[in-house]
């Protein structure tokens, strides 16, 4: 072994003994066995050890009660989560097999990608957060810690234990800073929404974190490993191997071969449970928003692990509106929080906000041309009046000037062919805000009503957009500052 390597190892090994990072955390292995799978020279994989590192502290933070994150499926989407000030992102799965990955497909949750498709998504949007970092310390402004802990999906695993392992060296390198693994079958693998969800034994699934966290220790980075299970509504199962499966194994078996098994809580439970030493979050896949179902969750882990994190899924698959009041749904993420579930998410968040904006902006195109793109402008610049939205300017908010400022410290200032000097953007934005205020001109919004939701409807139909709930609905929260009282 290098003395860079004994080095590296006599403090992992020091650290797994005394960190509280690691209290609670069982590894089947010895710091030897990682030493003689890490090769004779540490690569550093920066992005990676940020975000587990920065992913931890808010978990252990006592002054915020959760940490709350959307799903993101693109570069841009992540940047717009941070700019309004969420601290961590979710890297979907299901997104990814709908609309972000390698094969070009749009994919049902079923594990139909390519399995580097996540890591890749998880690669583009570090990217993105990346330019984002450099364009604003470029220009000065380094209030904002763009690095945000990127939560990524490995769904099943694509396979084996040795596919679980080889997917998280990719996630890792990807710079992802906690992933999830569920307990399904994965070449049986579904959406935790959908029904014929295939169980494998535990044993088999804390195999698969054992895989994972051996990645990790490999990669000498502290990735969190989030451990999902799918047992609440699923209702079979490849084999009875494990002793700790057999009491909800009904007997039955399928044509198949599967068994039959009494899926719900009290299996979810047992199974978290099991995995709880060789994860650092668990997480119960749920059917509905209910807050009783996840307090008894949460008890029972805690009755055998105090303090043990917990994830919920406040999932797009529910209708929360059909199960729950306004209120309770308002103080649902809060209350979640008091019972230690510290990382609350929207999987599909970005799926669906991409999806309805651009059904809206296309229905009012169709019907008012021009004047219903105009109307997304005008909400963009008041956007970016009010809370700082910088996407408006697209040309500065992708680059152009980063690379502009590249091209000054190459040429030693005398180049010609500046991009972003001389552009439309510059010419016609960049005096917006001031307009903005300024009644009777280009910008001024008149017309509060205008800049509603739906934002893009033909101005005769004001009206009954704003009367029809039908209309109103989808968008409705997004601008309910500019609604006028009592609507």
């Amino acid at each position: 072994m290098t003395n860079f390597n004994r080095q590296t190892s006599n403090r992992q090994t020091s650290s797994w003994q005394t960190s509280p990072r690691w209290r609670g955390i069982t590894r089947p292995y010895t710091q030897h066995d990682v030493n003689r799978l890490r090769g004779s020279f540490q690569i550093e994989h920066t992005l990676a050890r940020h975000g587990a590192e920065r992913l931890w502290n808010m978990l252990q933070d006592k002054a915020e009660s959760f940490v709350p994150a959307l799903g993101a499926m693109t570069g841009n989407q992540a940047v717009q989560q941070v700019k309004a000030g969420l601290k961590a992102i979710y890297v979907s799965g299901w997104q990814v097999a709908a609309d972000a990955n390698n094969a070009g497909q749009m994919y049902p949750d079923q594990s139909l990608y390519p399995a580097d498709s996540v890591p890749n998504l998880v690669r583009r949007i570090n990217q993105a957060l990346m330019r984002a970092d450099q364009i604003h310390h470029a220009e000065g402004h380094n209030g904002t810690n763009w690095f945000a802990p990127l939560i990524a999906d490995a769904e099943a695993g694509f396979g084996g234990n040795l596919n679980a392992f080889e997917l998280m060296k990719a996630m890792i390198e990807a710079g992802a800073a906690c992933v999830h693994f569920e307990d399904q079958l994965s070449s049986a693998k579904k959406c935790g929404h959908m029904g014929g969800k295939v169980l494998v034994p535990t044993t088999e699934a804390i195999q698969k974190l054992v895989a994972a966290r051996l990645a990790a220790d490999v990669m000498g980075v502290p990735t969190l490993i989030m451990a999902r299970t799918d047992a609440d509504s699923a209702n079979l199962l490849t084999s009875d191997v494990d002793p700790r499966d057999r009491e909800f194994v009904t007997g039955e078996r399928t044509v198949e071969g599967f068994y039959y098994i009494e899926g719900g809580l009290q299996i979810a439970v047992a199974r978290a449970i099991a995995y709880a030493p060789y994860a650092d979050i668990l997480w119960c896949e749920t059917s509905k928003p209910d807050l009783e179902e996840a307090r008894e969750f949460a008890e029972c882990v805690h009755e055998v692990y105090p303090g043990k994190l917990l994830a919920y899924n406040c999932s797009p698959s529910f209708n929360w509106k059909k199960n729950l009041d306004d209120a309770t749904i308002a103080s649902f993420q809060h209350e979640l929080a008091s019972m230690g579930y510290k990382f609350q998410f929207v999987t599909l968040a970005g799926f669906h906000a991409l999806n309805l904006a651009m059904f809206e902006l296309a229905r009012g195109y169709k019907q008012a041309g021009m004047s219903a793109y105009s109307r997304l402008q005008e909400k963009e610049f008041l956007r970016e009046q009010q809370v700082g939205y910088e996407a408006v300017k697209h040309q500065r908010f992708v680059g152009t000037g980063y690379f502009d400022a590249v091209q000054q410290v190459i040429t030693s200032g005398t180049t010609s062919t500046m991009a972003l000097e001389g552009s439309t953007e510059e010419a016609q934005f960049s005096d917006v805000i001031d307009q903005l205020a300024v009644p009777g001109n280009g910008h001024a919004i008149t017309n509060p009503m205008a800049m509603g939701d739906p934002l893009f409807m033909d101005p005769s139909l004001t009206d009954r957009s704003f009367t029809d709930p039908a209309l109103m609905a989808p968008c409705w929260e997004a601008s309910d500052e500019l609604m006028p009282s009592g609507d």
